[in-house]
């Protein structure tokens, strides 16, 4: 394949198609994946709308993907269109809980924003899936606050552990509001933290894609948001209040310090931090739990099929 755009727009669908997540024209835009990314000396090259609306309607692209209702994936995968439409439907009724959740999380104290990532991000979740969230917390106390979250989920009846999977809240990622840049820059994050919205935290989270402008070398159309989530939850003054006087009540270093090397002691000693492949992180400024995760197997599958395919 000659073109670069063509290039770049097949392996967008080639990506998403191992997250069985077909695209509409504007979504192919929206994340366009750069096939160079890794070439930093290219220029960084933004195309219209109208352009990969052409070129998804080209012949050279014709040999590859389909078009049904609006959304393009690879040959012989049209299951995909009915099951993003089911998974779009789920999604939205397990975001309306997961607020809800967000709601109380909003009044602990050193919560600095609460984002929601992953399928659910995407609106692409099943009905067995969790809820991932990326919690920002107040610097130099990030041990204090994931306990505290852990606590309030956990009495909520909304905490993941063992086998209780379905609609909990996954705890496994945790950075401050001093730490906002993510620590893995690759294209499963790019793609991760791009559709990555808050559901409190309008500020941080600003400062937040900032911090993470590195996504725009694999993305060329990442931008900023302007207009804040219909959705996003404010912080009342009522919040902001309770969430300072429980800093004030807890907010001392000894605190923190006995509850990092609690907690340290307990992350080392589990079999899952040491275990090939494992993505672990247990510091000041992040807390990471990916025993098993996902990127590399996603990265490994798109680059399979880009072979395959001789994009």
């Amino acid at each position: 394949m000659s073109d670069q755009l063509s290039k770049n727009i097949l392996a967008t669908i080639i990506y998403y198609d191992g997250l069985d997540y077909p695209l509409t024209a504007f979504e192919v835009w929206r994340y366009l994946i750069r096939t160079d990314y890794y070439n930093q000396g290219n220029a960084l090259i933004e195309v219209s709308l109208l352009e990969i609306m052409k070129h998804l309607e080209s012949k050279e692209l014709a040999v590859f993907i389909r078009q049904l209702n609006g959304f393009y994936f690879l040959k012989e995968r049209d299951n995909l269109v009915s099951k993003r439409t089911a998974n779009g439907k789920i999604s939205t009724g397990k975001l309306k809980r997961l607020r809800r959740i967000a709601w109380v999380l909003r009044f602990v104290p050193f919560v600095r924003m609460i984002g929601v990532t992953g399928g659910l991000a995407m609106k692409n979740a099943n009905a067995k899936s969790d809820w991932d969230l990326l919690l920002v917390i107040k610097y130099g106390k990030i041990w204090t606050g994931r306990t505290l979250i852990t606590l309030v989920t956990h009495f909520l009846g909304r905490r993941r552990y063992g086998n209780k999977i379905i609609d909990r809240v996954c705890l496994n990622f945790f950075i401050t509001d001093q730490s906002l840049e993510v620590i893995t820059k690759d294209l499963f994050s790019a793609n991760e933290y791009m559709f990555l919205f808050p559901l409190f935290g309008w500020e941080t989270y600003h400062r937040f894609q900032i911090k993470n402008h590195w996504i725009k070398g694999m993305k060329p159309h990442y931008g900023l948001d302007e207009i804040s989530p219909l959705k996003l939850l404010s912080d009342s003054l009522w919040s902001r209040k309770i969430r300072q006087l429980g800093e004030k009540m807890i907010g001392f270093d000894l605190i923190e310090n006995i509850l990092r090397k609690i907690e340290k002691k307990r992350i080392m000693n589990n079999p899952k931090t040491h275990q090939e492949g494992s993505l672990v992180y247990a510091n000041d400024d992040a807390l990471v739990f990916l025993p098993s995760p996902h990127g590399p197997k996603i990265f490994e599958q798109f680059k399979e099929k880009v072979n395959q395919l001789s994009v």
